[in-house]
C-alpha cells in the first residue's frame, strides 16, 4: 500500500501583505500531477490547511477544487486531513458529510462520549488499497486544544494529550485485523524537533506544547506530522514532519520542500521516498550591508544572471527582502532602493533596517519591523521598556495562556457564526 504525506499548506497566507494564491495554485497543480503519476492509495494532510481560522473564499476554493479534481482523476484515492492550530476545527469538519462522497475524511476536533470516553470511532479512518481491501487504519489526531483534553479528573494539558493518544491507540489496536497497519497523523510539536526561525506560531504555552515521541509506540508503522515547517524525522525514520510546501518566511528559503511517499508492507513500514516540490516563486534576500553595499549587490544580481527573464509574468517574479544596516534613519531609503530596482524583475516585499551601532535599547527598537516579532516578543519588549528587566517566566506563561485563549475564542466565534448560518 502506498501513501503520500503532506502538511502545513497555509492556504490564504498573507506574505507581508501580499497574497500567494498563484504559488499555492501551482503547488496543488503539481501535487495533483504527482498523485496521477505515483498512484498512491491515500493522501494524508497533517493540518494547518489554512493560514487563519477564517480563511478567504479564494483559499477555500483552492482546497475544495483540489479535492474535486483529485477524486475525478483518481476515484479510488482516499484523502484524510486534520485541523492544525491555525485552522478552525469546526470549519474543517463542516463539509465532512459532503466530502465523504469524494472519499475524503475531514477531522477537526476530538469528541467525547456521554460516559467520558474518547469517541475513537470518529478519529479512526479505514484505508483501502486499489483493490478495495482494508489494509490500514489512520489514527487522525487534529490539533488538541487545552479546553478539549482537560477537565474532570484531567487538569494537566500533557496528561490530557497522553490520555487521548492512549485511548485512540488502544482502540485502533483492538480494531485492526492481522496484517493491517496503523498509521498515526498528528499536528503537534514533538520534543527534539527543529523549529523555524520566524514563521511558526507557538502552539500552546511555553514548553507545554512539546510532546514526547514515546506517545507513538512501535505498533504505529508511520507517524505523519504537521506543524513544523522544516522537513525532518524525529528520532526514528518512521516519525516524520513532511514540512511546508512553500517557504512561509524568508528564514525558510533554504529549506527543502517536499512531500513524503511511504509504503506499507503488511503491518510494517516498507520504503520511504521524498519527492521535491518545485519552487514556483523564488525568495531573494539581499544584505545585510550598508545602503551602498545593498545597491551594489542589486547591480550584481543582474550581472550574475541571478534574475529571471524580464518577460516572465510578474506573478512569477521573486519576492525580495532587503536587509540594510544604517547609522541613522534615512528618509530616502526606500526611494534609493526602488531606483536600484528599476527595470529588474523583482517584487520588493520588505525592507528590514538595522542599527548595529545603536547605543540604546530605544534606538535598537526603532529598527524593528513589527511583522518580524511574535506577540510574545512584543510583550517582552514592552515589559522590559516599562520595568527595566525581562518579564519573569511565570508572567510569560500567563501571557501565552491568555494569547491561546484569544486565539481559541476567535475560532469559537467563527464556529458560532457558522452554526447560526
Amino acid at each position: 500500500m502506498k501513501l503520500l504525506h503532506t502538511a502545513d499548506w497555509h492556504l490564504g497566507q498573507s506574505f507581508h501583505g501580499q497574497e500567494r494564491h498563484v504559488e499555492h495554485r501551482a503547488f496543488l497543480d503539481w501535487l495533483l500531477g504527482t498523485l496521477v503519476e505515483r498512484q498512491p492509495d491515500a493522501l494524508l494532510i497533517a493540518g494547518d490547511i489554512f493560514d487563519v481560522v477564517n480563511p478567504s473564499l479564494r483559499a477555500q476554493e483552492l482546497l475544495y477544487d483540489f479535492i474535486v479534481a483529485a477524486h475525478a482523476a483518481l476515484p479510488a484515492l482516499e484523502i484524510v486531513m486534520i485541523a492544525g492550530n491555525h485552522d478552525s476545527g469546526s470549519r474543517i469538519e463542516l463539509p465532512a458529510p459532503l466530502m465523504k462522497s469524494l472519499r475524503t475524511h475531514a477531522l477537526g476536533r476530538v469528541h467525547w462520549l456521554d460516559d467520558g470516553r474518547l469517541d475513537s470511532d470518529h478519529l479512526l479512518v479505514p484505508l483501502h488499497d486499489a483493490g478495495g481491501a482494508l489494509k490500514a487504519w489512520c489514527l487522525a489526531l487534529p490539533f488538541l486544544r487545552p479546553a478539549e483534553v482537560t477537565g474532570g479528573e484531567i487538569d494537566d494539558y500533557r496528561d490530557g494529550i497522553a490520555r487521548v493518544h492512549g485511548e485512540l491507540i488502544s482502540a485502533a489496536e483492538a480494531r485492526r485485523q492481522p496484517g493491517q497497519a496503523l498509521v498515526a497523523m498528528s499536528h503537534a510539536h514533538l520534543q527534539g524537533a527543529a523549529v523555524s526561525e520566524a514563521s511558526e506560531r507557538p502552539i500552546v504555552i511555553g514548553g507545554e506544547e512539546s510532546v514526547s515521541a514515546t506517545l507513538f509506540p512501535e505498533s504505529i508503522a508511520y507517524v505523519a506530522l504537521g506543524h513544523l515547517h522544516r522537513p525532518q524525522q524525529v528520532g526514528e525514520p518512521r516519525i516524520r514532519y513532511s514540512g511546508s510546501p512553500l517557504p512561509l518566511d524568508f528564514s525558510e528559503s533554504h529549506y527543502p520542500h517536499q512531500v513524503i511517499e511511504f509504503t506499507l508492507d503488511g503491518e510494517a513500514l516498507g520504503g520511504i521516498e521524498t519527492l521535491p516540490i518545485p519552487r514556483h516563486v523564488a525568495l531573494q534576500r539581499v544584505g545585510p550591508g550598508s545602503l551602498e553595499e545593498v545597491e551594489q549587490a542589486l547591480e550584481t544580481l543582474e550581472t550574475d544572471a541571478a534574475l529571471p527573464d524580464a518577460t516572465m509574468p510578474r506573478e512569477r517574479w521573486p519576492w525580495l527582502e532587503i536587509r540594510v544596516d544604517l547609522d541613522a534613519p534615512r528618509p530616502d531609503l526606500r526611494a534609493r532602493i526602488e531606483t536600484a530596482l528599476d527595470g529588474k524583475p523583482l517584487r520588493l516585499l520588505r525592507i528590514h533596517s538595522r542599527y548595529p551601532n545603536a547605543s540604546s535599547q530605544d534606538d535598537a527598537d526603532a529598527s524593528v519591523d513589527l511583522d518580524s516579532l511574535t506577540p510574545q516578543e512584543i510583550f517582552g519588549r514592552t515589559w522590559q521598556a516599562r520595568y527595566g528587566d525581562a518579564p519573569p517566566e511565570e508572567v510569560m506563561t500567563d501571557f501565552a495562556s491568555l494569547l491561546q485563549q484569544v486565539q481559541d475564542a476567535e475560532s469559537q466565534q467563527e464556529n458560532d457564526v457558522e452554526n447560526k448560518a
